[in-house]
């Protein structure tokens, strides 16, 4: 039993098609973690445009995968980044989000044997 996701809403936008959820486990397993680190460099080099865009493209792959508390955080990442707020008030939150996403790869590898 999964425990740092969720696949209900995959698998009912795939209509149960595993060969398409498959695609979609091996898409966030390779592609979100550059995407955070884009995030995680953009908030060093007090980037807001590059959190933002990156935060805003990574928001409805972890709504998809079920990982509610970390869709949370980036939507805080998200409206920080708008508002421009202060670096230091945004790691802990982009540390937690990076730690629940490394969880549910290690998770998802081990599942799906990717």
């Amino acid at each position: 039993m999964a425990l740092h996701y969720n696949l209900s809403k995959v698998y009912a936008l795939s209509d149960n098609d595993t060969e398409f959820v498959n695609q979609i486990l091996v898409l966030f397993v390779n592609e979100v973690p550059k995407d955070l680190l884009e995030i995680k460099a953009g908030i060093k080099s007090k980037s807001h445009k590059q959190v933002y865009a990156y935060a805003h493209k990574i928001k409805p792959t972890l709504d998809l995968m079920g990982m509610h508390i970390a869709f949370e955080e980036l939507v805080l990442i998200e409206a920080w980044a708008k508002a421009e707020g202060k670096t230091k008030s945004i790691k802990e939150t982009y540390k937690s989000v990076k730690s629940q996403v490394k969880d549910a790869i290690k998770e998802i590898k081990k599942d799906f044997n990717l």
